[in-house]
Parts: C-alpha cells; structure tokens; sequence
C-alpha cells in the first residue's frame, strides 16, 4: 500500500509539473510581442513593495513619489494603490497560501521572487483581476528580476493558487492553527502577538468580543480625512467634503487628491487622521488658554498636530515651541509650520533632556511618544511585519524618560497630553500609571474624555476611566491613546 500511495504520489506531482509547462507554453505565446511589457500600475506596485522589504521604506511615503514619477492617471493611481497596499495588510496570509501551493517555505524563496508572488496572490484571491492577467504579468516581473528558472517557478506556484476558489485556500491555510488567536492571526493576517496584544486591550474595556471588527477594521482602507487649521480655513471651505463625526475642524473627502483642494494646496488646512485631531484638541480646549501661556509639542515630527496646535496658540494668544530630535524629521516639522508668520520656533533637542534643561517652563505639553503605530495599521500597513514583541518593552523604556521630562518641564497646574498611536497596554495604561507612582503623588489624571465631550460634534464611546481610547472599528480614527495629566503645586 504504501508504494502504491508512493507511486500515485509521483503520478500527482508529474500531472502538476506537466500542466505547469503547458500553462507556461500557452503564457508565453500569448504574450508574443508584448513580452517583457509590465503594465505601469504593477511595476510600480512592485518597486514600493519591494522597497519596503530591502530598505524599510514607508509606503505611505514612498508610493506618491513612484506615481507620480511614473505619470500615473487616476485609474492607474488606484490599481498601483490597491495592489500595494492590499498586498502590504495581506502579506502573512498569502505567505500561508504560497507555502501550500510551491510546497516549501517562504524563507527559501528568493525575498524579490516572493514579493512577486505575494502581488500576484493578491490580485488572485482579493481583486477581481483576469487569471491570465494576474498571472502572465507576475512572470514578465520575475522574468525581470529573476532566473529564467524563477519564471517558471513563480508560473506554476500561481497557476496552483489559480486552481482553487480564495474560500478553499482560506480552509487550507487555517487547518493547522494551533489555537485561535493563530486562526485569526492567519484569516486576518496579522502576527500572532499582535493579535493578542490586541485582545488584551479591548478585553481591558471589557469589550474582547470586539476583536475581529477590529482586525478587519485594520485590513480596510482608512477614509481621508482633512483638518481646516483654526484662524487659516474653515470646514466649510473644503469644498466636496463632509463634516468629520467627532472633530469640529474635521472633513471627509469621498475621492479624489485631498491636494486638489486649495486650502490643502495652501497649507491652510492638512490631511489628518480625526485622532490626531482629537488628541491636539484635548490639549489645547481642556480649559480655557490664559494669554501668553507657553506651549511645547515635546516629539513633534512630522508636524501635524503641530500645525493644528500652533493655529490654536494663535488663535487663544499663546506661544508653540515644537521640538523634534531627528533632523529630517524636524525639517517636515517647518515645512508643516512654514504657513505661519511669525514662525514657529522649532528645537531639535534630545526630548529626555528637555525636563531637566527646562524645569516647570510649559503650561501646556503635548508628548506624542514614539510607539509601535499599532494602532495605524490601516494606514501603514507593513509596520505590523516589522515590529516584534521585544519593540514594546525597548519603546516603553523611551516612552517612560520622555514622560518624565515632560512632567518636569511642566509648570505646577499645568496640562500634559500622553498620546500614542497604538492600544498596546504596554505603551499607554502601564506608562502612564508606573509615572504616577514615580511621581510621589505630584502627577495626577485629569478626566480626558469630560475634556473632550464639549469639543466633539457627537458623543465618544469611550471606555470608563480618565484616559480616551479610540478604534478604528468604533470610531473610524486610528487607535489613538490620549491621556490627560496635571502636575499638582
């Protein structure tokens, strides 16, 4: 029996590999004069794919720049958006379905000729793109990039995945789960500790049942959203938008280039997630601004709250230092306070020194801490690939000493907004509560969600406790932890 199975085996793998040359036979003679011709939107889906891999590139950043080097028009523009970003979110669930279907590991696929594969899974199990299509231009880019070997490996591994329906190769991916955060990690296609991550923060709100509207929430593209700069524009100045649920200064666009619209144009108003609105506006409208208040965005880049806070000290007669370590970092800063005049004054100092340099100096500090971007998974997609457990307790450690100078740079009274763009319980509850206990009761929590009920056009669903906690699933915004404090006299 068992040469039998061994030798039925052997008549399976020889039928694939017989199909495999067929199919690649009929692929190249319908190619004929078009060889080597990749339509512009996959090569450019391709190039930012594969930057992102060998040089971490940030393909929020990246992709404008191919596409408009590459004159892309709007069709165009939104294939490349979609096969990029699409492949991005998806990337460890087609690496489970690539694994099935080439019967090796994706470890010992050449890191180019997976990328190939990863965008060509796309279009078959997520995108209602022609097989032939999908197919015969991942060969032409493997050809490009690859062996002659390689083309026809990447021919026959699609060819396999082509032959089952996305529900199949769901079914087969999610055999061997383990356990069920495994299952979701691999249906939703993040890692494993982020789903639990992820869990362990909405079951702190006693809302665990919530985790899959919320791993789906990260897998959807997020809608543009814009904020009108206080005393620059108003909502009612961006043209083809809609007022944003919960920010006063919020907008929605449906379509189209948010730049298109003259305020953007300008600078008079910025595309901006609604969180990062809210998160400025707890600071700046928790109480009323005296005059001549000093105000302090301690890790400013690359600018946004920034612009937004900067418009507010104006319009209420106080004064904005931004600081931002990183130089480059701290030119996008200007570049987004360059609307101003007079200028906004812009320090690139080391954030943990700032409290020392600068004791009981602010009345108002908002410290956007460096975190794991957990929580804007919908935006950059491949942050969830490139960040590990170990990140969480190294970002902690920063977090922590910038909390710390923050609180010393604060004047007694005054308001200090902790904000993270991640829910991870590790980069926000923990941080802020281990500053209060290290304060020797000199730091206290304001009620940020009281702070913020006068501001929002509609009710927060928040959670009960002092601190704001928004969702993508819940609210639309990033998952933007704010948390506001007050150092007593």
């Amino acid at each position: 029996m068992n040469n039998e199975r061994s030798s039925a085996r052997r008549r399976s793998d020889q039928n694939r590999s017989d199909q495999n040359r067929a199919d690649q036979a009929r692929t190249d003679q319908s190619r004929g004069q078009n060889a080597g011709r990749i339509q512009p939107a996959r090569q450019v889906a391709y190039d930012v794919i594969a930057a992102v891999r060998s040089s971490d590139a940030y393909a929020n950043l990246l992709l404008p720049v191919r596409m408009q080097r590459a004159a892309l028009g709007a069709a165009d523009a939104a294939l490349a958006t979609e096969l990029t970003y699409g492949t991005l979110r998806r990337m460890g669930y087609y690496d489970a379905v690539i694994e099935l279907a080439a019967g090796r590991e994706t470890a010992k696929i050449d890191p180019p000729i997976l990328d190939v594969l990863r965008l060509g899974a796309h279009q078959l199990l997520s995108m209602r793109v022609a097989q032939h299509a999908a197919v015969d231009e991942s060969v032409s880019l493997a050809r490009q990039v690859g062996s002659r070997s390689a083309t026809g490996f990447v021919n026959g591994v699609l060819r396999t995945i082509s032959r089952s329906t996305p529900d199949e190769w769901l079914q087969r991916a999610t055999a061997e789960a383990s356990s069920e955060d495994d299952r979701l990690a691999t249906v939703h296609s993040h890692p494993t500790w982020v789903v639990r991550a992820l869990r362990q923060a909405l079951r702190a709100e006693n809302n665990g049942d919530e985790l899959e509207e919320l791993l789906d929430a990260d897998n959807t593209p997020p809608r543009v959203s814009i904020t009108a700069l206080p005393g620059l524009s108003t909502v009612a100045d961006l043209a083809g938008t809609t007022p944003a649920p919960y920010s006063p200064l919020g907008a929605v666009i449906g379509s189209g280039d948010p730049a298109g619209l003259p305020a953007v144009a300008a600078g008079r108003a910025r595309v901006q997630d609604e969180g990062s609105q809210l998160a400025a506006l707890a600071l700046s409208r928790a109480r009323p601004v005296e005059p001549g208040e000093r105000w302090l965005d301690l890790c400013a880049g690359p600018g946004g709250k920034a612009a937004l806070l900067a418009a507010e000290a104006k319009a209420f007669g106080a004064q904005l230092i931004a600081n931002e370590i990183v130089p480059a970092r701290a030119q996008l800063v200007r570049n987004a306070l360059a609307v101003f005049d007079p200028p906004i004054e812009v320090w690139e100092q080391d954030g943990t020194s700032i409290g020392v340099d600068q004791p009981d100096s602010f009345d108002r500090i908002l410290l956007d801490a460096p975190c794991t971007g957990l929580g804007a998974l919908r935006r950059r997609p491949e942050a969830r690939w490139r960040k590990q457990p170990k990140d969480v307790a190294d970002l902690g450690r920063l977090q922590s000493a910038l909390l710390a100078s923050a609180v010393a740079a604060l004047k007694p009274g005054g308001i200090l907004a902790y904000v993270t763009c991640s829910p991870h319980l590790g980069e926000t509850r923990f941080i802020v509560d281990d500053a209060i206990k290290r304060s020797g009761g000199s730091l206290e929590k304001l009620d940020t969600a009281a702070a913020l009920a006068p501001v929002t056009l509609h009710p927060l669903e928040t959670p009960d406790g002092s601190h704001v906690q928004l969702w993508p699933h819940r609210h639309g915004t990033d998952a933007m932890f704010i948390q506001l404090l007050t150092k007593l006299g």
